[in-house]
């Protein structure tokens, strides 16, 4: 049943912690790439990319003219939700409620009994508030006065508003929930999702991250401080190359990946589809800087090694790492080294992708989104490609340039990583199903 534990006592004791696992049985995902999971899935795997030039007045100034954006023809949000939604929720908000109907309609999980609705929890958070609603009722409030600040001010900025809809809409009660570290946010939330079902807060909970916050404050606030791409805005598919000798920054992007996930017996019972496990999530800190991560790497290593650990394999088993590489000079060398020196010898047979060449950087939504593509990775036997990558910074490890490859082996686990501001790392280790 599982891994026992011996007590000083002498006496075994079998924990929940070690027989219960969790899968994943539902996607819904908005990102730049598209709306749905096989439309989403298909541009990846084709190389394609959802970046292009930023859109409306204000950046004019900004030496950043690109962003990655979900494609307004295949999400019309007037089409989706009555005037009076879009007017009380955040475009974050609007994402997530499009990618959980995706999620548990997938999962075919939308309980009407109590006793479902209360085993069944929501863990969603994003990074940053929406800094337009900050502009317009601050301006609003000096220009005009009290009673021209909208009173869905605050709802729309509260990073667990997305979480509480979502729990709203389909009377889930139980454990509610929401991550906001930063460009970790998305893998925080599936992990701590996976931590509640471990321990039996939850059955089933939908879980990830959500983001939308572009606009010409946010870009100039990062592209103040040198995170951003700016020597490609002419060639905007080309402005995100991770691991590429000629990367000069992130590219902001907006989305939102959410998964189902659920205890396998719970999973098994109702005859649900699964897509892949969850193994194992690690955290750690790198305690260095508030936007740089320590040179030594040992940050990004700790937390790959935690997330080994949780999951009771062995460093060897890993075969593929969606990396967090975002396309910056100093994060993406830091990563590769990290692997390097967690795996030694055999980082050389670990399939490495960044797929943030071909969404963007999308900031809260990030980890959840790229969960979902090593889900799928896992569950598809492919590994997508680092699209823009003409001169690799790193010749010694397998990092997967321009072209899908196939992966073949009959158990494929990976690593997922996503590292943020302030120094916060997670991975999760995700696998394909083999009961």
């Amino acid at each position: 049943i599982g891994r026992l534990i011996l007590r000083s006592t002498k006496s075994w004791i079998i924990t929940r912690r070690d027989y219960c696992r969790v899968v994943v049985t539902g996607i819904g995902i908005v990102c730049p790439l598209g709306v749905g999971r096989d439309r989403v899935w298909k541009n990846l795997i084709d190389g394609k990319c959802g970046i292009s030039p930023v859109v409306g007045d204000g950046y004019e100034s900004i030496p950043c003219k690109v962003a990655a954006y979900v494609p307004n023809d295949e999400l019309d949000l007037n089409k989706r939700f009555t005037a009076n939604e879009l007017r009380t929720l955040s475009k974050s908000t609007l994402y997530a409620l499009v990618a959980a109907e995706e999620a548990l309609s997938d999962a075919n999980w939308k309980p009407n009994d109590d006793k479902d609705k209360q085993r069944t929890g929501v863990a969603v958070g994003m990074g940053m508030i929406d800094m337009n609603e900050v502009i317009h009722n601050g301006t609003a409030l000096q220009t005009q006065g009290f009673n021209r600040v909208s009173p869905h001010f605050v709802t729309k900025l509260l990073v667990n508003m997305p979480a509480g809809h979502i729990s709203i809409k389909y009377g889930l009660k139980g454990p509610n929930h929401s991550v906001s570290t930063a460009c970790t946010t998305g893998v925080h939330s599936i992990g701590d999702a996976f931590s509640f079902i471990q321990r039996g807060a939850a059955d089933v909970m939908i879980c990830g991250g959500t983001e939308s916050v572009i606009s010409p404050l946010s870009i100039a606030a990062f592209s103040r401080i040198r995170a951003l791409s700016t020597k490609f805005n002419d060639k905007p598919t080309e402005a995100s190359r991770p691991f590429d000798s000629q990367r000069c920054g992130f590219v902001m992007g907006e989305g939102c990946g959410l998964v189902v996930l659920e205890e396998l017996n719970h999973a098994i019972s109702r005859k649900a589809k699964i897509y892949a496990e969850i193994l194992g999530y690690g955290l750690s800190g790198d305690a260095n800087h508030m936007t740089a991560p320590g040179k030594d790497g040992m940050g990004a290593m700790e937390c790959m090694q935690a997330s080994i650990d949780d999951s009771h394999i062995h460093l060897e088993d890993i075969t593929h790492i969606n990396s967090h590489a975002t396309s910056t000079p100093i994060g993406d060398e830091i990563e590769l080294k990290a692997i390097k020196q967690l795996f030694g010898d055999h980082s050389n047979n670990i399939m490495i992708t960044s797929t943030k060449g071909s969404t963007g950087h999308l900031l809260g939504a990030a980890g959840s989104v790229e969960a979902i593509f090593t889900i799928l990775s896992c569950n598809h036997s492919l590994v997508p490609p680092t699209i823009n990558l003409s001169e690799s910074i790193d010749n010694d490890l397998d990092i997967v340039a321009n072209v899908t490859k196939k992966w073949l082996k009959n158990r494929r686990i990976a690593i997922t990583n996503s590292f943020g501001f302030g120094g916060t790392n997670a991975s999760l280790v995700i696998s394909n199903f083999i009961l």
